[in-house]
Parts: C-alpha cells; sequence; structure tokens
C-alpha cells in the first residue's frame, strides 16, 4: 500500500510493478515550466501550488534518483524498487526561481535539458506566438499574410485555439522560416513578446551549484528530423560546449528536440548523440524504462491530472507501459 501526498491509501502492488534489482523500471518525468499561478489560458500547465504537491507525493510513492544515477544504475541492475527521475525541458526562467526552491524543500535532484540559443533574453517560437495571441487587444487576426485563417480572439476559448491552430502549422516549418512566420504574426497581433521567460546564464550555474544535473537539448531547438546531419550535429555539440563551458562540469545526458521517435529524430540522431560522448538520452515517447531499454532513446511521461489521487493513479499506471526497444530509420540527409 502507498499513501499519495492527500494521506489516501493506494492499494496498487507499485513494487510488483516496479521491483528493485535487475527487474526494475525507471520512470522519468517530463516537465516545461511552473508557473507562479494558474494560467487561465492554459490550465493544465502546472503552477507552483500544484507542483509542490506532485512532488509531495512522487517522493512518498517513488525512490527519486537524479538521471545520471538512475541511467547507472539500470545498466548495472542495481536501481531501487519504483525508482524515478524528474526532468525539465527548454530552459525556462521559472525552472529556478520557482521550481528550484521546491525540489530543494523535497530534496530531489531534477535534471535540466537547456536550449542555449534561448537563454539570455530568447524566445522560443512557441511562446511567441502564445504570447502574442494572449497579449493582443484586438478581437481578431488575420493571418492570410502567411497562409493562415484569420481567427477570433476576443475570449480565452478564442485565444487558446487560434495558438493551438497556428502552432500546429509552424511547429515543422525549417527554423528561419518559422521565425520569420513567427515575427510576422508578433507584428500582425501588435504585440513584442516578453524577452524574460528564459533563463539567464546565471540561473543555469544556480540550478547547477544546488546538486541539479544540466543536460544538453540543442541551440535552437530545431526538430532534428528536418535538418542535414550536419546542423545536427553542430547543434547538439555546441549546446553540449556552452553548457559545460558555464557550468564547470560534463554534460552527460540529451534530451531530443519535441522527442517523438521517427517523428523528430531518427537513428541518425542518435548515434550523433553516442559520437558526441552522452551517457543516455531521452525521448517523449511514453512508458517506462527497463533493463533492456535503449539508453539513448529512454521514454518519459507527464502526468497532467489536477487531482491528487488521479495523479498517483497515473503515476502507478505507467509502469506497466514497458515501451519495446524502438528501431529508427537510418535516414542520411
Amino acid at each position: 500500500m502507498i499513501k499519495d501526498a492527500t494521506g489516501f491509501t493506494l492499494k496498487i502492488p507499485g513494487t510488483l510493478l516496479s521491483p528493485a534489482g535487475p527487474n526494475a523500471r525507471l520512470s522519468i518525468l517530463i516537465y516545461h515550466r511552473v508557473l507562479p499561478v494558474p494560467d487561465p489560458l492554459f490550465p493544465s500547465e502546472v503552477d507552483s501550488a500544484r507542483f509542490d504537491l506532485q512532488m509531495k507525493q512522487v517522493s512518498r510513492i517513488f525512490t527519486v534518483i537524479p538521471l545520471t544515477e538512475a541511467v547507472e544504475r539500470l545498466k548495472s541492475g542495481t536501481l531501487p524498487a519504483r525508482a524515478a527521475s524528474i526532468t525539465f525541458d527548454d530552459g525556462y526562467a521559472d525552472n529556478a526561481e520557482i521550481a528550484l526552491p521546491i525540489l530543494k524543500k523535497h530534496r530531489i535532484a531534477a535534471t535540466f535539458f537547456i536550449a542555449t540559443g534561448y537563454l539570455n533574453g530568447g524566445i522560443m517560437f512557441n511562446d511567441s506566438v502564445i504570447e502574442s495571441i494572449r497579449m493582443s487587444s484586438r478581437d481578431s487576426i488575420d493571418l492570410a499574410p502567411i497562409g493562415l485563417a484569420k481567427f477570433a480572439i476576443e475570449t480565452i476559448e478564442q485565444k487558446r485555439s487560434a495558438i493551438e491552430n497556428i502552432l500546429s502549422c509552424l511547429k515543422y516549418k525549417p527554423l528561419e522560416e518559422r521565425q520569420t512566420l513567427v515575427d510576422t504574426v508578433s507584428g500582425l497581433a501588435g504585440v513584442e513578446p516578453p524577452r524574460n521567460l528564459m533563463m539567464m546564464d546565471e540561473q543555469v550555474r544556480l540550478l547547477s551549484d544546488s546538486g541539479m544535473e544540466i543536460g544538453g537539448h540543442t541551440i535552437n531547438h530545431p526538430i532534428l528530423a528536418s535538418i542535414d546531419n550536419k546542423s545536427a550535429k553542430d547543434e547538439i555539440e555546441n549546446g553540449k560546449r556552452y553548457l559545460e563551458e558555464l557550468t564547470g562540469k560534463p554534460v552527460r545526458t540529451f534530451a531530443y528536440p519535441n522527442g517523438k521517435p521517427e517523428t523528430d529524430y531518427r537513428a541518425a540522431h542518435v548515434d550523433i548523440v553516442k559520437q558526441l560522448g552522452f551517457d543516455a538520452a531521452v525521448s517523449t515517447a511514453v512508458g517506462v524504462a527497463h533493463k533492456s531499454s535503449d539508453l539513448f532513446q529512454l521514454p518519459r511521461f507527464t502526468p497532467w491530472d489536477r487531482s491528487p489521487l488521479n495523479f498517483s493513479l497515473r503515476l502507478i499506471g505507467n509502469l506497466s507501459k514497458t515501451r519495446p526497444r524502438t528501431a529508427l530509420p537510418d535516414v542520411t540527409r
């Protein structure tokens, strides 16, 4: 029996699903942002109060260990029962400002995968779109100049729908073309997107000096499958080098941008990560890692449930999802 953070007793065989030793299973949770307060535009986004409760629950249900240690113990067959690791993608400032104190409170060492090109005042393309639509005072935005529809953006629901449609159209565009389109969206919305969403260098150092692990996530967060292999290698290698020079520590783990096997990265990118000296890499394929998992395509998942009980049940339920070793197409570009 396992008690969640509310004191509810979960009569679920979590230890049977994830025993210690050679048959252990590693749950890797993925987060992006931890907001100071709930966001009415995206209510599923984690805020500080919910993150605090989730970390309390995770600590009670799982044995939480740093990802690099978890990888070593997965290889050696020495993982504890119900092993878990916490990871963050991209490099948002709230990771240092809000998430870090909560992680320290619960004595959790997380891994932060940083896209270095957005540090020190940069903004990711999706955030440019989100904030442009959120902040716009106009009742509609006509995106015909970039081949999209006209969207009403008066209400929260209309803004959310417009954002989802715009992002789905832009996500897989080449980097330069995508940025041009994003800038056009901001201009048509009449908004200058904020430049304080991502971390500064000193915040990355703060995370590292606080016992958190720093991982690679490229420079510009490209969809690796959409660029040539030389560019992909440069993105991965130069991002790694920047972080190592910034923290004075080796960067041992990597997260594939967007992270869907076959769609967002391919076998060639796995090989590049290995060649560059990383110890492991994570995807966004759902499931848990086990003894036969590819250490360079480890699965992760995000339990989005708002209620504490459902969050706990989702954590336990994910233990049954042992993803088979992924064979990717080796596409040379």
